[in-house]
């Protein structure tokens, strides 16, 4: 017999004291009621959920053509329409952690929606099947139970996608278990004494599931060990097993790569007399892009030459092959996973000093604003005039300005453009782990951020605009570098934020990089900078590659596209095999597989570079926690980095390093939390705590196996006075409408009392 479901009624809620609706819903509430509806609604349905009638219908179909405009809602059929981003019934998923009941965590593997791609609760697997572990990809049957959350039940397993499990092995009496180095991973594996691969105490292990219980931790077997928690150096390995970064080439690979002969010169530009020199780190080994400057009439004449890369990485190679599986290269403290085996990489594509090699180079003219006047592409042989390192060039120019008076004058110069444009710029200081000669950390310490490191930015910025520029006037594929701006959820979160602080933002349709640059002014040299400064970077939507243009927000640039370092980065061969092509400097250009698949490569090539950063990420985190393991117990000055009604996110002045003071680790009392002001507040003591706050906090717990640090309270409560509700100044925000401040005056809608 057939079961009947009955479709339930959609109706909107009317706004409370209203005496008829209004004519026409606002954009906000349509798209809710698809959010809500959790299927496709007909045009009809949403006219009647609303109230709307004859005469206003062609308003609303104005405003659902608007949602489809701007990704909120899609076209799932004539007058049908669903929120966007929906799932389908049947789809690829990916795991990506274990609950505390030990079950998997998936997303999708594309996801094309607004904001981030829903949660995936997988259902437990069949007797007799092994669990599924993070990285295992499979094809599931899907059921939304709600919001952006789904249930779902394996079908088909991908072959060769299990996953693994990375964790640190305990030895036990009936074999081991393992402890995962995901944070996202809430649960534990046992391994039989059979399968322990003779792990020992405290080693770093790649594991894979073993079909077992139900109920309790999961069986898994050892596949491979990685090193010693205690030895520094094994903590880029985890990183790098975690999430699955490829560290061996191919052997194919690896023989095309040291069969390669040095560029001849044949018919390329001759540019050995130039003094081109290459500015990189002092620990760099990869030197693909020199620079040289000079003044001409008007203005100044400027060279970036960059490796060429393409004439020894040649279309679907075995080379090809696995630069594109890796995407870029990958840069921890005591290692580089690089994109090209190291004949190419550090031998014959690295610009070393007094050694001949073939380039791709752009020649640009600038006026003295450092406008562009003119640029021109050519295909040369170069020879290093030197190997500076920032420091070394910086304290040189300090030194005696006229050495290289035309390189910072031609800097000044684009300095004045780039301020000109209304670019973001984020203060967000980066540390930097120094490792000892047997693999301990050393010291933690910022990154120093000089002219001469932006002196290199602005000129690879400039021959990556030239490059975009010139693809556009070939009429050739190009691997677009984008930046969208901020969405509309973000933006109001930011809003919401910065109206705590009295100061507003101009409505989403009318900001401007210069816009976000101004409040970050405002704030410069006060406490609250840092925390504006990562509030402003959460709002950011990604950058990504796409062989399709929408230009690039943060650098106020209509197009761009990175051209400037081919040794680490695949979008950048793409681009100087196009120009090969567009401007015929060999047969080595771009190839019609190449061409066809353009959209497919920047997709994953923006996910081979997250992965990289993710993995950077983790390593950096626990590389920290490494360097605090010993100083459990200590005080540490910190600011309050995050407020949640489960407690308090804290980041240390010291170190920059993070971690979590929870909601047990404060005093007895009833704490309120307060999302709009971003406040927890003590209903008895008074006592406050809110973003950017100071704070000194105990170090109660390190791991390094998942780079978490949790604090205690160090000091007396602080007792501030309670900050006022969040209110729109007069004059300020006008054009906002009263929804916009609908929380105020209203109670804290999270309260939490701490359990004695």
């Amino acid at each position: 017999m057939k079961t009947v479901h009955k479709k339930p009624r959609i109706k909107a809620e009317k706004p409370e004291g209203s005496a008829a609706p209004a004519a026409l819903p606002s954009r906000d509430s349509v798209k809710q009621l698809l959010t809500e509806a959790g299927r496709k609604l007909h045009f009809r349905d949403v006219a009647r959920a609303f109230s709307v009638g004859p005469d206003d219908k062609k308003g609303l179909r104005g405003i659902m053509k608007s949602l489809e405009a701007s990704g909120d809602a899609e076209r799932a059929g004539r007058k049908i329409y669903t929120e966007a981003g929906t799932l389908p019934e049947n789809a690829l998923v990916e795991v990506t952690g274990i609950d505390r009941n030990g079950e998997a965590i998936a997303r999708p593997v594309v996801w094309d929606g607004p904001g981030r791609p829903p949660v995936i609760f997988m259902q437990p697997e069949a007797k007799g099947q092994a669990a599924l572990a993070p990285g295992a990809k499979v094809l599931a049957k899907l059921r939304r139970v709600g919001g952006d959350k789904y249930e779902g039940r394996t079908i088909k397993r991908v072959a060769g996608q299990t996953g693994s499990i990375v964790g640190l092995f305990h030895a036990t009496l009936q074999g081991g278990r393992i402890e995962p180095t995901d944070r996202r991973q809430k649960t534990e594996w046992i391994v039989p004494d059979t399968e322990t691969m003779g792990a020992t105490e405290g080693e770093i292990v790649r594991a894979e599931p073993l079909p077992g219980k139900v109920f309790g931790p999961r069986p898994a077997r050892v596949t491979e060990k990685l090193g010693s928690i205690n030895d520094a150096r094994s903590v880029s390995l985890i990183a790098i097993a975690q999430h699955g970064i490829p560290m061996d080439f191919p052997e194919a690979a690896v023989a095309e790569a040291e069969k390669a002969k040095p560029v001849p010169l044949g018919k390329r530009t001759d540019l050995r007399d130039v003094p081109l020199i290459t500015i990189d780190g002092h620990d760099a080994r990869d030197f693909d892009d020199a620079v040289f400057a000079e003044p001409v009439q008007h203005g100044y004449r400027l060279i970036v030459a960059i490796a060429d890369v393409a004439h020894y990485v040649q279309p679907g190679s075995a080379l090809d092959r696995a630069a594109k599986e890796r995407g870029n290269s990958c840069y921890f403290p005591d290692r580089v996973v690089p994109m090209l085996p190291e004949a190419l990489s550090n031998g014959l594509c690295s610009l070393k000093p007094d050694e001949d090699r073939g380039c791709l180079f752009v020649e640009m003219h600038i006026n003295v604003h450092g406008q562009k006047q003119s640029h021109k592409f050519g295909r040369g042989l170069m020879r290093s005039a030197a190997r500076k390192t920032y420091e070394q060039i910086q304290a040189e120019f300090e030194a005696n300005p006229a050495e290289y008076e035309h390189l910072f004058s031609a800097y000044a110069a684009l300095a004045e453009a780039r301020h000109a444009r209304g670019t973001l710029e984020l203060d967000l200081p980066e540390r930097k782990v120094v490792l000892s000669k047997d693999g301990q950390v050393e010291s933690v310490a910022p990154r120093p951020r000089l002219a001469s490191h932006k002196l290199i930015e602005e000129f690879m910025i400039l021959a990556n605009v030239c490059a975009a520029e010139e693809l556009e006037r070939l009429s050739l594929p190009c691997m677009y570098r984008i930046h969208a701006p901020p969405s509309p959820e973000k933006l109001d979160n930011l809003r919401n934020f910065l109206k705590t602080m009295d100061i507003s933002l101009k409505p989403g349709d009318q900001l401007h990089p210069r816009d976000l640059d101004r409040v970050l002014k405002l704030v410069e040299g006060t406490p609250s900078a840092p925390l504006v400064n990562e509030t402003m970077l959460r709002a950011q939507s990604q950058a990504q590659y796409s062989d399709e243009n929408i230009g690039h927000f943060g650098l106020a640039l209509s197009r761009y596209a990175h051209f400037t370092s081919p040794i680490r980065r695949y979008a950048d061969l793409l681009v100087h095999r196009a120009l090969v092509t567009g401007l015929k400097l060999g047969k080595d250009g771009l190839s019609p597989e190449d061409m066809a698949s353009f959209a497919d490569t920047a997709e994953q090539i923006t996910a081979t570079e997250r992965r990289a950063t993710l993995a950077e990420r983790d390593s950096s985190d626990r590389y920290l926690a490494l360097f605090l393991q010993h100083r459990i117990g200590e005080l540490f000055q910190g600011r309050v980095s995050g407020v949640t009604k489960f407690g308090l996110f804290v980041t240390l002045s010291e170190s920059g390093a993070s971690g979590f003071l929870s909601m047990a680790n404060l005093p007895d009392d009833y704490w309120a939390h307060d999302e709009a002001t971003q406040t927890l507040s003590g209903r008895r003591s008074r006592a406050v705590f809110t973003l950017a706050q100071n704070l000194e906090v105990r170090l109660n717990e390190a791991k390094p196996v998942t780079g978490g640090l949790l604090f205690g309270l160090g000091e007396a409560l602080p007792s501030t006075p309670r900050p006022p509700r969040s209110r729109t100044k007069p004059g300020k925000d006008s054009d906002k409408k009263d929804s916009d401040n609908k929380d105020a005056g209203k109670k804290p809608k999270h309260k939490q009392k701490r359990r004695r």
